[in-house]
């Protein structure tokens, strides 16, 4: 059997109906139980304002995800964690999602804030989760479409990183392509809607250029959605070595001839800048397996912003090469 991948346009008010027709497809009235508790992982990794649009889940796509779930359920949380550099509470502040909560009365959850379980999570070892992830009935996840300069490109799989609570999770970077896959066994999202209505290329996620697609990409195989999605924009899926990963790992299809694509292809396909992952990109990320470069460096604001302010400089004079 092929994976099925549905892209859908979003233009002319056209949210609220492409979402439930795609919810529809997969049948989402079988995978949520009636009273089920449903945690929806948007993508909220910036609270900088002018670059929420292209890197964050538009709220107007999780809202409309919400409405439809809330006619078999109110118990529905939208989760996301801290990072280095931000609380969940302002990023879900400034990417319109207060709004949300206090129309539609769900839950906005900060996965760092929340009791935690160990858990075996392959490579790293034993990890902490939030319970209310493992205890859940329902996992959906809302990606944004992006090209990523350390996985190449960001998506359906590597949503869930952000719901490993710890703030300095930058830490288990050393692991990353394999402990993306390890979340996505243990979480096993039953629903994946991708946003693509204004995604991002080039130096993602935060730092890439803005596109607009007006689009969604929605399935329940999140390996042929990411590939899909890759395709969609030009991108070459082998690239992205989580990807291939979990593809390998049975976790879902890559390869062309096994989905099957329903929506306009031809209407949406374009072409994206790639990732750009340079020298000092790989070598703060190499530096990020020290605690100590985390704690006294990435932790410091004082020193962390002159530091990129210098690398930007010499990125555009040239000096910082592709690595």
């Amino acid at each position: 059997m092929k994976s099925i991948v549905t892209i859908r346009s979003t233009v002319n008010g056209g949210l609220t109906t492409a979402v439930g027709e795609c919810m529809d497809k997969y049948h989402w009235g079988d995978i949520v139980p009636r009273d089920a508790t449903v945690v929806i992982k948007p993508n909220l990794c910036t609270a900088v304002p002018d670059k929420v649009e292209m890197s964050n889940t538009d709220p107007n796509l999780t809202a409309a995800v919400c409405e439809v779930l809330l006619t078999r359920s109110n118990k529905i949380h939208i989760a996301e964690s801290d990072n280095l550099r931000q609380k969940a509470q302002d990023a879900f502040a400034v990417s319109g999602y207060l709004d949300i909560e206090k129309r539609l009365g769900v839950k906005l959850v900060n996965l760092s804030q929340l009791p935690r379980t160990r858990i075996f999570c392959e490579p790293a070892g034993e990890v902490e989760l939030p319970r209310l992830l493992l205890e859940a009935d329902v996992f959906i996840t809302l990606p944004v479409l992006k090209t990523h300069a350390l996985t190449y490109f960001t998506g359906a799989l590597k949503n869930q990183w952000g719901c490993l609570p710890q703030y300095n999770r930058i830490l288990f970077h050393k692991h990353l392509d394999p402990m993306i896959v390890s979340l996505n066994r243990i979480l096993n999202p039953k629903l994946i809607i991708m946003d693509g209505i204004v995604g991002a290329e080039g130096r993602g996620p935060v730092s890439g250029k803005p596109r607009r697609l007006d689009l969604i990409v929605a399935g329940a195989d999140p390996v042929a959605i990411d590939a899909t999605a890759m395709r969609l924009v030009s991108l070459e899926p082998t690239r992205s070595r989580h990807l291939v990963l979990a593809a390998g790992q049975g976790l879902g299809r890559m390869e062309k001839e096994l989905i099957s694509i329903d929506g306009d292809w031809e209407r949406h396909a374009t072409q994206f800048e790639p990732a750009i992952l340079d020298k000092a990109i790989a070598a703060m990320n190499y530096m990020s397996r020290y605690p100590w470069f985390v704690r006294h460096f990435l932790e410091r604001d004082y020193i962390f912003y002159p530091v990129r302010s210098a690398v930007q400089f010499l990125r555009r004079i040239g000096v910082v090469e592709g690595g």
